[in-house]
Protein backbone atom coordinates (compact mmCIF):
# COMPACT_ATOMS: atom_id res chain seq x y z
CA UNK A 1 0.00 0.00 0.00
CA UNK A 2 1.36 3.40 -0.96
CA UNK A 3 1.13 6.44 1.30
CA UNK A 4 -1.57 7.95 -0.91
CA UNK A 5 -3.66 4.77 -0.69
CA UNK A 6 -3.98 5.24 3.07
CA UNK A 7 -6.19 8.27 2.48
CA UNK A 8 -8.53 6.63 0.01
CA UNK A 9 -12.11 5.93 1.06
CA UNK A 10 -14.08 2.93 -0.22
CA UNK A 11 -16.21 3.44 -3.31
CA UNK A 12 -19.53 5.01 -2.40
CA UNK A 13 -18.23 6.32 0.95
CA UNK A 14 -17.41 10.01 1.37
CA UNK A 15 -16.45 12.69 3.84
CA UNK A 16 -19.06 15.42 4.14
CA UNK A 17 -17.22 18.73 4.43
CA UNK A 18 -18.18 22.34 5.16
CA UNK A 19 -20.41 23.99 4.11
CA UNK A 20 -22.40 20.94 2.92
CA UNK A 21 -22.17 19.29 6.35
CA UNK A 22 -23.81 22.33 7.91
CA UNK A 23 -26.59 22.33 5.31
CA UNK A 24 -27.28 18.63 5.92
CA UNK A 25 -27.37 19.09 9.69
CA UNK A 26 -29.66 22.11 9.35
CA UNK A 27 -32.13 20.14 7.23
CA UNK A 28 -31.93 17.12 9.55
CA UNK A 29 -32.92 19.35 12.47
CA UNK A 30 -35.76 20.96 10.53
CA UNK A 31 -37.13 17.59 9.39
CA UNK A 32 -36.98 16.15 12.90
CA UNK A 33 -38.54 19.31 14.37
CA UNK A 34 -41.38 19.04 11.85
CA UNK A 35 -42.00 15.40 12.77
CA UNK A 36 -41.96 16.17 16.49
CA UNK A 37 -44.40 19.05 15.99
CA UNK A 38 -46.79 16.45 14.57
CA UNK A 39 -46.45 14.38 17.76
CA UNK A 40 -43.73 11.93 16.67
CA UNK A 41 -41.19 11.06 19.37
CA UNK A 42 -37.52 10.85 18.50
CA UNK A 43 -35.71 7.51 18.89
CA UNK A 44 -32.04 6.73 18.21
CA UNK A 45 -31.66 3.04 17.31
CA UNK A 46 -28.22 1.40 17.51
CA UNK A 47 -26.02 1.27 14.43
CA UNK A 48 -25.53 -2.48 14.85
CA UNK A 49 -27.87 -5.34 15.86
CA UNK A 50 -28.16 -9.10 15.64
CA UNK A 51 -29.19 -10.20 12.16
CA UNK A 52 -32.36 -11.90 13.38
CA UNK A 53 -33.66 -8.52 14.53
CA UNK A 54 -32.58 -6.52 11.47
CA UNK A 55 -34.06 -8.94 8.93
CA UNK A 56 -37.31 -9.82 10.68
CA UNK A 57 -40.13 -9.69 8.15
CA UNK A 58 -38.17 -7.60 5.66
CA UNK A 59 -37.45 -10.00 2.82
CA UNK A 60 -34.32 -10.90 0.91
CA UNK A 61 -33.42 -7.47 -0.54
CA UNK A 62 -32.49 -5.97 2.82
CA UNK A 63 -30.25 -8.93 3.63
CA UNK A 64 -28.28 -8.34 0.43
CA UNK A 65 -27.78 -4.69 1.41
CA UNK A 66 -26.50 -5.43 4.93
CA UNK A 67 -22.85 -5.71 5.98
CA UNK A 68 -22.40 -8.64 8.38
CA UNK A 69 -19.81 -9.38 11.06
CA UNK A 70 -19.31 -11.65 14.04
CA UNK A 71 -19.91 -10.45 17.60
CA UNK A 72 -16.66 -11.14 19.46
CA UNK A 73 -18.55 -11.46 22.78
CA UNK A 74 -21.17 -14.03 21.79
CA UNK A 75 -20.11 -15.46 18.44
CA UNK A 76 -23.47 -14.50 16.94
CA UNK A 77 -23.79 -12.76 13.60
CA UNK A 78 -24.50 -9.03 13.65
CA UNK A 79 -25.33 -6.53 10.93
CA UNK A 80 -24.83 -2.82 10.32
CA UNK A 81 -28.28 -1.38 9.72
CA UNK A 82 -29.28 -0.80 6.10
CA UNK A 83 -32.78 0.45 6.98
CA UNK A 84 -34.10 1.91 10.25
CA UNK A 85 -37.76 0.94 9.75
CA UNK A 86 -37.36 -2.61 11.18
CA UNK A 87 -35.55 -1.11 14.17
CA UNK A 88 -38.46 1.26 14.82
CA UNK A 89 -40.86 -1.72 14.60
CA UNK A 90 -38.77 -3.61 17.16
CA UNK A 91 -38.75 -0.60 19.50
CA UNK A 92 -42.53 -0.27 19.27
CA UNK A 93 -43.31 -3.96 19.67
CA UNK A 94 -40.68 -5.03 22.18
CA UNK A 95 -38.91 -2.13 23.88
CA UNK A 96 -41.73 0.37 24.39
CA UNK A 97 -44.73 -1.99 24.36
CA UNK A 98 -47.20 0.89 24.60
CA UNK A 99 -50.92 0.45 24.09
CA UNK A 100 -52.77 2.51 21.53
CA UNK A 101 -51.06 4.74 18.97
CA UNK A 102 -47.28 5.16 18.97
CA UNK A 103 -45.57 7.73 16.73
CA UNK A 104 -41.79 7.51 16.30
CA UNK A 105 -39.27 9.46 14.21
CA UNK A 106 -35.55 8.95 13.62
CA UNK A 107 -32.56 10.18 11.62
CA UNK A 108 -29.11 8.70 11.15
CA UNK A 109 -26.65 7.02 8.84
CA UNK A 110 -27.40 3.63 7.31
CA UNK A 111 -24.88 1.54 5.43
CA UNK A 112 -25.45 -0.35 2.17
CA UNK A 113 -23.26 -3.06 0.68
CA UNK A 114 -23.77 -1.47 -2.74
CA UNK A 115 -25.32 1.81 -3.97
CA UNK A 116 -28.99 1.62 -4.92
CA UNK A 117 -28.03 3.21 -8.25
CA UNK A 118 -25.01 4.94 -9.75
CA UNK A 119 -25.96 8.42 -8.48
CA UNK A 120 -26.11 7.42 -4.81
CA UNK A 121 -23.52 6.47 -2.23
CA UNK A 122 -23.46 3.64 0.28
CA UNK A 123 -23.93 5.77 3.40
CA UNK A 124 -27.30 7.58 3.11
CA UNK A 125 -28.55 9.68 6.00
CA UNK A 126 -32.00 8.20 6.50
CA UNK A 127 -34.80 10.05 8.25
CA UNK A 128 -38.35 8.88 8.68
CA UNK A 129 -41.51 8.52 10.71
CA UNK A 130 -43.46 5.41 11.70
CA UNK A 131 -47.02 5.27 13.06
CA UNK A 132 -48.00 2.10 14.95
CA UNK A 133 -51.35 0.92 16.23
CA UNK A 134 -53.79 2.17 13.59
CA UNK A 135 -55.07 0.38 10.49
CA UNK A 136 -57.22 3.33 9.43
CA UNK A 137 -57.01 5.39 6.27
CA UNK A 138 -56.64 8.42 8.52
CA UNK A 139 -53.27 7.04 9.64
CA UNK A 140 -52.19 6.53 6.02
CA UNK A 141 -53.23 10.09 5.17
CA UNK A 142 -51.40 11.49 8.20
CA UNK A 143 -48.16 9.81 7.17
CA UNK A 144 -48.46 10.90 3.53
CA UNK A 145 -49.27 14.47 4.63
CA UNK A 146 -46.31 14.56 6.99
CA UNK A 147 -44.00 13.26 4.25
CA UNK A 148 -45.18 16.02 1.91
CA UNK A 149 -44.61 18.57 4.68
CA UNK A 150 -41.01 17.41 5.21
CA UNK A 151 -40.42 17.71 1.46
CA UNK A 152 -41.80 21.25 1.58
CA UNK A 153 -39.41 22.07 4.43
CA UNK A 154 -36.61 20.67 2.26
CA UNK A 155 -37.31 23.30 -0.38
CA UNK A 156 -38.02 20.83 -3.16
CA UNK A 157 -39.57 22.05 -6.40
CA UNK A 158 -42.85 20.64 -7.71
CA UNK A 159 -43.54 17.18 -6.28
CA UNK A 160 -45.20 14.23 -7.98
CA UNK A 161 -46.66 11.47 -5.80
CA UNK A 162 -47.17 7.92 -7.07
CA UNK A 163 -49.74 5.73 -5.29
CA UNK A 164 -50.02 1.94 -5.45
CA UNK A 165 -51.37 -0.94 -3.39
CA UNK A 166 -49.29 -4.03 -2.66
CA UNK A 167 -52.41 -6.03 -1.75
CA UNK A 168 -53.49 -5.99 -5.41
CA UNK A 169 -50.31 -7.75 -6.51
CA UNK A 170 -50.35 -10.16 -3.57
CA UNK A 171 -53.99 -11.15 -4.12
CA UNK A 172 -53.49 -11.79 -7.83
CA UNK A 173 -50.32 -13.82 -7.30
CA UNK A 174 -52.01 -15.80 -4.53
CA UNK A 175 -55.05 -16.55 -6.65
CA UNK A 176 -52.90 -17.58 -9.62
CA UNK A 177 -51.07 -20.12 -7.45
CA UNK A 178 -47.58 -19.53 -8.86
CA UNK A 179 -44.74 -21.51 -7.35
CA UNK A 180 -42.25 -19.59 -5.23
CA UNK A 181 -39.61 -19.27 -7.95
CA UNK A 182 -42.09 -17.97 -10.54
CA UNK A 183 -43.62 -15.57 -8.03
CA UNK A 184 -40.20 -14.15 -7.21
CA UNK A 185 -39.38 -13.75 -10.91
CA UNK A 186 -42.69 -11.91 -11.48
CA UNK A 187 -42.06 -9.61 -8.50
CA UNK A 188 -38.56 -8.82 -9.80
CA UNK A 189 -39.79 -8.15 -13.35
CA UNK A 190 -42.54 -5.85 -12.10
CA UNK A 191 -40.07 -3.96 -9.92
CA UNK A 192 -37.91 -3.37 -13.01
CA UNK A 193 -40.98 -2.59 -15.13
CA UNK A 194 -39.89 -5.23 -17.63
CA UNK A 195 -43.12 -5.75 -19.57
CA UNK A 196 -41.56 -8.16 -22.15
CA UNK A 197 -40.28 -10.35 -19.32
CA UNK A 198 -43.71 -10.34 -17.67
CA UNK A 199 -45.31 -11.27 -20.98
CA UNK A 200 -43.01 -14.28 -21.15
CA UNK A 201 -43.61 -15.32 -17.53
CA UNK A 202 -47.40 -14.94 -17.83
CA UNK A 203 -47.83 -16.08 -21.44
CA UNK A 204 -49.76 -19.24 -20.52
CA UNK A 205 -52.35 -17.46 -18.36
CA UNK A 206 -55.89 -17.63 -19.75
CA UNK A 207 -57.79 -14.41 -20.50
CA UNK A 208 -59.63 -13.18 -17.42
CA UNK A 209 -57.40 -15.17 -15.05
CA UNK A 210 -55.41 -13.61 -12.21
CA UNK A 211 -52.18 -13.94 -14.21
CA UNK A 212 -53.76 -12.23 -17.20
CA UNK A 213 -54.96 -9.38 -14.99
CA UNK A 214 -51.45 -9.02 -13.58
CA UNK A 215 -49.98 -8.82 -17.08
CA UNK A 216 -52.44 -6.09 -18.06
CA UNK A 217 -51.94 -4.10 -14.84
CA UNK A 218 -48.19 -3.96 -15.49
CA UNK A 219 -48.96 -1.65 -18.42
CA UNK A 220 -51.14 0.73 -16.41
CA UNK A 221 -49.79 3.98 -14.97
CA UNK A 222 -50.83 7.62 -15.01
CA UNK A 223 -53.47 9.84 -13.46
CA UNK A 224 -57.09 9.17 -12.60
CA UNK A 225 -57.54 7.54 -16.01
CA UNK A 226 -55.10 4.81 -14.88
CA UNK A 227 -57.32 4.05 -11.90
CA UNK A 228 -60.32 3.76 -14.22
CA UNK A 229 -58.38 1.37 -16.46
CA UNK A 230 -57.39 -0.74 -13.44
CA UNK A 231 -61.06 -0.98 -12.46
CA UNK A 232 -61.87 -2.27 -15.94
CA UNK A 233 -59.09 -4.87 -15.80
CA UNK A 234 -60.10 -6.08 -12.33
CA UNK A 235 -63.81 -6.21 -13.04
CA UNK A 236 -65.19 -9.30 -11.33
CA UNK A 237 -62.04 -9.69 -9.20
CA UNK A 238 -62.28 -10.71 -5.52
CA UNK A 239 -63.59 -8.13 -3.07
CA UNK A 240 -60.19 -7.26 -1.48
CA UNK A 241 -58.95 -6.04 -4.86
CA UNK A 242 -61.99 -3.83 -5.34
CA UNK A 243 -61.54 -2.44 -1.81
CA UNK A 244 -57.88 -1.64 -2.56
CA UNK A 245 -58.88 0.33 -5.66
CA UNK A 246 -61.55 2.17 -3.69
CA UNK A 247 -58.98 3.10 -1.05
CA UNK A 248 -56.62 4.46 -3.71
CA UNK A 249 -59.48 6.54 -5.08
CA UNK A 250 -60.38 7.98 -1.66
CA UNK A 251 -56.77 8.83 -0.82
CA UNK A 252 -56.30 10.51 -4.20
CA UNK A 253 -59.47 12.53 -3.60
CA UNK A 254 -58.18 13.75 -0.23
CA UNK A 255 -54.77 14.59 -1.68
CA UNK A 256 -56.30 16.57 -4.53
CA UNK A 257 -58.29 18.58 -1.98
CA UNK A 258 -55.52 19.13 0.59
CA UNK A 259 -52.48 19.41 -1.70
CA UNK A 260 -53.56 20.92 -5.02
CA UNK A 261 -49.96 21.87 -5.81
CA UNK A 262 -48.86 18.19 -5.76
CA UNK A 263 -49.45 16.12 -8.89
CA UNK A 264 -50.22 12.47 -8.31
CA UNK A 265 -50.75 9.29 -10.25
CA UNK A 266 -50.99 5.52 -10.02
CA UNK A 267 -48.38 2.93 -10.94
CA UNK A 268 -49.51 -0.67 -10.49
CA UNK A 269 -46.05 -1.93 -11.46
CA UNK A 270 -44.27 -0.01 -8.70
CA UNK A 271 -43.04 -2.60 -6.21
CA UNK A 272 -39.34 -1.73 -5.75
CA UNK A 273 -38.41 -1.29 -2.12
CA UNK A 274 -41.78 -2.55 -0.88
CA UNK A 275 -40.84 -6.13 -0.09
CA UNK A 276 -42.20 -5.92 3.48
CA UNK A 277 -45.20 -3.69 2.78
CA UNK A 278 -48.76 -5.01 2.85
CA UNK A 279 -51.11 -2.25 1.72
CA UNK A 280 -51.14 1.31 0.41
CA UNK A 281 -47.68 2.45 -0.70
CA UNK A 282 -46.47 5.78 -2.05
CA UNK A 283 -43.36 7.43 -3.49
CA UNK A 284 -42.51 11.10 -4.11
CA UNK A 285 -40.54 12.31 -7.13
CA UNK A 286 -39.21 15.64 -8.38
CA UNK A 287 -38.69 16.63 -12.02
CA UNK A 288 -35.36 15.61 -13.49
CA UNK A 289 -34.54 13.06 -10.78
CA UNK A 290 -35.39 9.46 -11.63
CA UNK A 291 -35.25 7.97 -8.15
CA UNK A 292 -37.86 8.55 -5.45
CA UNK A 293 -36.87 11.26 -2.96
CA UNK A 294 -39.13 9.75 -0.29
CA UNK A 295 -41.27 6.65 -0.07
CA UNK A 296 -43.24 4.55 2.35
CA UNK A 297 -46.46 2.72 3.01
CA UNK A 298 -48.30 0.27 5.20
CA UNK A 299 -46.50 -2.74 6.69
CA UNK A 300 -48.75 -4.60 9.11
CA UNK A 301 -46.71 -7.82 9.28
CA UNK A 302 -43.37 -6.98 10.91
CA UNK A 303 -44.50 -6.48 14.51
CA UNK A 304 -45.80 -10.04 14.82
CA UNK A 305 -42.24 -11.34 14.38
CA UNK A 306 -41.29 -9.38 17.49
CA UNK A 307 -44.12 -11.01 19.44
CA UNK A 308 -46.64 -8.18 19.12
CA UNK A 309 -48.69 -7.78 15.94
CA UNK A 310 -49.32 -4.09 15.26
CA UNK A 311 -50.68 -2.30 12.19
CA UNK A 312 -48.09 0.19 10.98
CA UNK A 313 -47.40 2.76 8.29
CA UNK A 314 -44.52 5.16 7.72
CA UNK A 315 -42.09 6.76 5.31
CA UNK A 316 -38.36 7.41 4.97
CA UNK A 317 -36.13 9.75 2.96
CA UNK A 318 -32.44 10.51 2.40
CA UNK A 319 -31.41 13.83 3.95
CA UNK A 320 -28.22 13.97 1.86
CA UNK A 321 -30.17 13.63 -1.39
CA UNK A 322 -32.73 16.25 -0.35
CA UNK A 323 -30.01 18.82 0.28
CA UNK A 324 -28.62 18.33 -3.22
CA UNK A 325 -32.09 18.59 -4.80
CA UNK A 326 -33.75 21.22 -2.63
CA UNK A 327 -33.79 24.98 -2.90
CA UNK A 328 -33.56 25.96 0.73
CA UNK A 329 -32.10 29.41 1.35
CA UNK A 330 -28.54 28.97 2.50
CA UNK A 331 -27.81 30.88 5.69
CA UNK A 332 -24.95 33.31 5.42
CA UNK A 333 -23.21 31.51 8.25
CA UNK A 334 -20.61 34.27 8.60
CA UNK A 335 -18.62 34.55 11.79
CA UNK A 336 -16.92 37.18 13.90
CA UNK A 337 -13.12 37.23 14.15
CA UNK A 338 -11.65 37.95 17.60
CA UNK A 339 -8.00 38.79 18.18
CA UNK A 340 -5.66 36.45 20.02
CA UNK A 341 -4.72 38.85 22.82
CA UNK A 342 -5.80 38.04 26.34
CA UNK A 343 -8.11 40.63 27.88
CA UNK A 344 -10.81 39.96 30.48
CA UNK A 345 -13.12 42.52 28.86
CA UNK A 346 -12.63 40.81 25.49
CA UNK A 347 -13.36 37.44 27.12
CA UNK A 348 -16.67 38.75 28.42
CA UNK A 349 -17.70 40.24 25.06
CA UNK A 350 -16.88 36.98 23.26
CA UNK A 351 -18.90 34.93 25.79
CA UNK A 352 -21.89 37.21 25.31
CA UNK A 353 -21.68 37.13 21.53
CA UNK A 354 -21.42 33.34 21.46
CA UNK A 355 -24.94 33.09 22.87
CA UNK A 356 -26.26 34.03 19.41
CA UNK A 357 -23.26 34.34 17.08
CA UNK A 358 -20.27 32.31 15.94
CA UNK A 359 -17.01 33.85 17.15
CA UNK A 360 -13.64 32.50 15.98
CA UNK A 361 -10.85 33.49 18.33
CA UNK A 362 -7.44 33.78 16.75
CA UNK A 363 -4.49 31.80 18.01
CA UNK A 364 -0.90 33.04 18.02
CA UNK A 365 -0.27 31.25 14.71
CA UNK A 366 -3.13 33.22 13.08
CA UNK A 367 -1.30 36.55 13.13
CA UNK A 368 -1.08 36.81 9.33
CA UNK A 369 -4.40 35.11 8.52
CA UNK A 370 -7.07 37.01 6.62
CA UNK A 371 -10.29 36.56 8.67
CA UNK A 372 -12.25 36.22 5.42
CA UNK A 373 -10.45 32.93 4.80
CA UNK A 374 -12.05 31.66 8.02
CA UNK A 375 -15.57 32.56 6.87
CA UNK A 376 -15.62 35.76 8.92
CA UNK A 377 -17.18 39.03 7.73
CA UNK A 378 -16.84 40.98 11.00
CA UNK A 379 -14.08 41.57 13.50
CA UNK A 380 -13.82 42.58 17.15
CA UNK A 381 -11.77 45.74 17.58
CA UNK A 382 -11.08 48.00 20.55
CA UNK A 383 -12.39 51.54 20.17
CA UNK A 384 -12.11 54.10 22.98
CA UNK A 385 -11.45 51.34 25.49
CA UNK A 386 -14.48 49.23 24.41
CA UNK A 387 -14.57 46.06 22.31
CA UNK A 388 -16.98 46.49 19.41
CA UNK A 389 -17.94 44.49 16.31
CA UNK A 390 -17.07 46.10 12.98
CA UNK A 391 -17.75 44.99 9.42
CA UNK A 392 -14.74 43.82 7.47
CA UNK A 393 -13.87 45.72 4.32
Amino acid sequence: MTVSDRWLLPDGVEDILPPLAGQIESLRRDVMDTCQHWGYQLVIPPLIEYLESLFTGTGHDLELQTFKLTDQLTGRMMGLRADMTPQAARIDAHTLGQEGITRLCYAGHVLHTRPRHMLTGRTPIQAGCELFGSASESADMEVISLMLETLRVSGLPKIHLDLAHVAIYEALVGEAGFDRETGAAIFDAMGRKSVPELDRLLADCAPGSAGSMLRELARVSGGREALAEARRILEGAPKPLVQALEQLDRVAEMLAENYPEVSFGFDFCELRGYNYHTGLVFAAYVPGHGDAVAKGGRYDAIGSDFGRARPATGFSLDIRALVSLGRRPRPAGKSIWAPAQRDSALDGVISGLRMTETVVRALPEDESVDPRSRNCDRVLVKRDGQWVVEQLG
